[in-house]
């Protein structure tokens, strides 16, 4: 089922990270996005989506930061991080970290496709990797790293009405942005705007 869902609507994963994102914090403040540089540098980052293939639905796996870290600290996040000169590869970067980050084995996790990459405001180019996760894992969560890991059911996502929109003054500007809040959990900024890009892959 879940195979079906996803054939012919994920990309085909890039050979490499860093690439032009067509996806980016300033989806939604566009004005924002046209008046920067057009030779920017953007720092290469991979994440992994994963999807767990639960007999009573799918589900999200997200974590939820720790809060003393010295970058965004305290959000809801997709695990993975910045490309290392060792992977070869985005799915290698995704795969890697999610491994370091919460102790999710590779071997659990069958890689789908990607998503769009994703530029941050902070100047990431995230390329999401998505992966079906077959039930049987246990996690090992980096405590300096992970709070917390938590399960969200996939058709929360991709239900358009839960697709929230907010605003905030960052840098002098009013910034809009995505908010998914489910349970408690506060899912905005890249992590719901990845999470948009997965919904307009699969439904739109």
């Amino acid at each position: 089922m879940l195979h079906e869902l996803f054939h012919g609507r994920l990309l085909d994963v890039p050979s490499s990270s860093g690439a032009y994102a067509p996806a980016s914090d300033y989806d939604l403040t566009p004005h924002i996005r046209d008046a920067l540089p057009p030779d920017r540098m953007l720092r290469p980052a991979a994440v992994l989506v994963p999807v767990i293939d639960r007999k009573d639905g799918a589900t999200v796996l997200l974590t939820l930061r720790t809060d003393h870290l010295s970058s965004h600290a305290g959000q809801v996040a997709f695990p993975g991080g910045r490309v290392d000169d060792t992977d070869t590869g985005p799915v290698d970067t995704a795969l890697r970290e999610t491994w370091e980050e919460i102790g999710l084995d590779r071997s659990f996790i069958e890689v789908m496709g990607a998503l769009d990459t994703y530029e941050t405001g902070t100047g990431f180019s995230i390329t999401p990797i998505v992966g079906l996760v077959r039930p049987g894992f246990t996690l090992t969560l980096q405590a300096d790293e992970v709070a917390l890991a938590f399960e969200v059911p996939l058709d929360f996502f991709l239900d358009p009405a839960n697709h929230q929109r907010e605003s905030r003054e960052w840098r002098g500007a009013m910034r809009h942005y995505y908010v998914m809040p489910y349970d408690g959990h506060h899912i905005w900024g890249a992590t719901a705007g990845m999470l948009v890009n997965l919904y307009n892959k699969l439904k739109g």
